[in-house]
């Protein structure tokens, strides 16, 4: 239910610390993807730390550009041979957009799990319908949608369609890169338990059924992102976020679903 997310993390050394730094603390999910041009440093990270690699749960994504069959194939290994391993736990399309055609695109993530070079098929920021599309050409099989999701963009309608489809819904930015700080009912909350405002995103999104990978590049992050596990929200406080009504959406480029 807990994740470590890299995006941004473009240090080397400082995205391998993180990663192994993060492994022996607890966590076992790590997400990368070929855009964040940090998937050796992960790898060098996996490594590192003292976690056999079929304990860590290791998740990357294939840019927009690469969508085509054949590019979806190259791109694929080139990222296996950066992270080191010989498959990946999970292989995202990262966005539905530019070079990415449903049925060419997703039936080439078919191929790659036929090979044995990924475990499973994922997508990120569909909407509902392509979503539906996506799980069509499939036949169900895609394991989650990693999306963008916190409090002030909780997404009901989208994570309702990925649990009633049985995929599992992944925040990132799911501290809306750090906007949870300045929200006072998040720190009300965090108060009254003696916890961070990101440990009260991240068990809000738990109590939900989200999945959360939350960037952290510091050990003091890394752990009191894990601390947030231990976190149990009352109905009430659940409640009292739900009725959070500012909105704000941290990413979004101009060929986001919702854009268009």
């Amino acid at each position: 239910m807990l994740g470590l997310g890299t995006w941004e993390n473009e240090d080397a050394e400082q995205c391998a610390t993180s990663v192994a730094t993060a492994l022996e603390a607890g966590y076992r999910h790590v997400d990368t993807a070929q855009i964040y041009e940090n998937e050796a440093a992960v790898g060098d990270g996996i490594a590192r730390a003292d976690v056999p690699r079929e304990d860590v749960f290791l998740a990357t994504k294939v840019w927009i550009d690469s969508l085509a069959p054949e590019d979806v194939a190259r791109t694929t290994r080139e990222s296996l041979d950066r992270l080191g391993v010989d498959s990946v736990d999970l292989l995202y399309v990262h966005w539905p957009a530019r070079t990415y055609e449903p049925e060419a695109t997703l039936s080439a993530f078919a191929d790659l799990r036929e090979e044995g070079l990924i475990d499973r098929i994922g997508v990120s920021n569909f909407e509902p319908t392509q979503l539906e599309t996506a799980l069509e050409v499939l036949d169900g099989e895609v394991f989650a949608n990693q999306v963008e999701l916190h409090p002030l963009l909780p997404q009901p309608e989208l994570r309702a369609a990925c649990h009633d489809a049985g995929v599992e819904p992944v925040a990132y930015s799911p501290l809306a890169r750090g906007t949870v700080f300045e929200v006072d009912v998040l720190s009300e909350i965090a108060a009254d338990h003696g916890v961070s405002e990101a440990q009260v995103s991240l068990a809000w999104l738990r109590h939900h059924g989200v999945t959360t990978i939350p960037k952290a590049t510091s050990a003091a992050h890394v752990h009191d992102n894990f601390e947030s596990l231990e976190l149990t929200l009352t109905d009430e406080e659940v409640a009292r976020i739900d009725e959070i009504e500012r909105r704000s959406r941290r990413v979004d480029p101009d060929f986001g679903p919702w854009n268009r």
